[in-house]
């Protein structure tokens, strides 16, 4: 006697739809997120103040540096809020790619045991990376308003857009090393490159009009500088914040700016989609790998 089995309703391991996967793990994706968000002060005598104390730490060290030592404060006013509000999107940057490089081989006990989107980790990873920034985000808002800040619907725009052109370029920039980690652990060496270049690659202790001065003639030097996704969060944040503060702002928007914002969102879109793709390609050999 034989028996009809419809295998519809069964996927194959290891087989997907990438990170629409992950709408289907949603319980999953929070119990990861609030994983990565409680183990990371685990321990600690100061605990979430270290999300406080290392930016501010980073802030001290440049403002006396570049500001004080090499007297960029008598060149851009109101430079204190020049620097955290550039600073906060480079360390959100840092972070998230640090974290999601990282996420499968911190996550390798779930990863070899049981099948699940692999797509969760580095997401999981991100979203935890956005919660510690948030308390960085929540001193820069409360110097901005003590500075004369005003929240305007501008400023919340230009806030969350460059927040969104981040973070969407270091998920797919993150999927891409996270994998690449798996197999070959130099990623991980790579990483402290990009985030040293991302540092200083933005306009945080200079300004833009600077960069464009060494370059008049080579122009597309300057363009490919500015459609930089972190450069274009960088200057949204300084909009947003600092030119709100500052009673004659002698510097404002790079010419063709809105040409780079494009460039930024493409790039950002593009980075997500290589990422998938080398993501899924090399993640049916995690197991192994790990």
């Amino acid at each position: 006697m034989t028996t009809t089995l419809d295998t519809r309703a069964f996927n194959t391991p290891g087989q997907g739809r990438g990170i629409f996967d992950v709408f289907r793990y949603r319980y999953l994706l929070r119990l990861l997120i609030g994983k990565s968000t409680s183990l990371r002060y685990k321990n600690s005598v100061l605990g979430w103040l270290w999300s406080y104390v290392r930016p501010t730490v980073q802030f001290l060290v440049y403002f006396l540096v570049i500001g004080g030592i090499l007297g960029l404060t008598r060149r851009v006013e109101m430079f204190p809020i020049y620097l955290f509000s550039g600073l906060c999107v480079v360390h959100l940057f840092n972070e998230g790619m640090a974290a999601t490089t990282r996420s499968i081989i911190e996550n390798k006990a779930l990863v070899r045991k049981i099948y699940l989107p692999r797509e969760l980790f580095p997401i999981a990873s991100l979203v935890g990376s956005f919660i510690h920034f948030l308390p960085q985000l929540v001193v820069l808002l409360i110097a901005s308003l003590l500075f004369g800040w005003r929240p305007t619907p501008a400023a919340i725009g230009l806030t969350l857009a460059g927040l969104g052109i981040v973070l969407t370029f270091v998920f797919g920039v993150g999927l891409f090393l996270s994998a690449i980690n798996v197999r070959y652990r130099d990623a991980q060496n790579f990483l402290e490159i990009i985030r040293t270049i991302a540092t200083w690659s933005s306009p945080i202790m200079y300004t833009w009009p600077m960069l464009a001065e060494r370059v008049p003639d080579n122009m597309w030097i300057f363009d490919i500088y500015m459609s930089n996704p972190v450069t274009v969060g960088v200057q949204m944040f300084h909009e947003a914040y600092w030119s709100q503060v500052v009673p004659n702002d002698t510097i404002g928007w790079p010419p063709g700016f809105q040409w780079n914002i494009i460039a930024a969102i493409g790039i950002s879109i593009a980075m997500v989609i290589i990422g998938q793709l080398v993501f899924s390609r090399l993640s049916r050999s995690f197991a192994q790998d790990l």
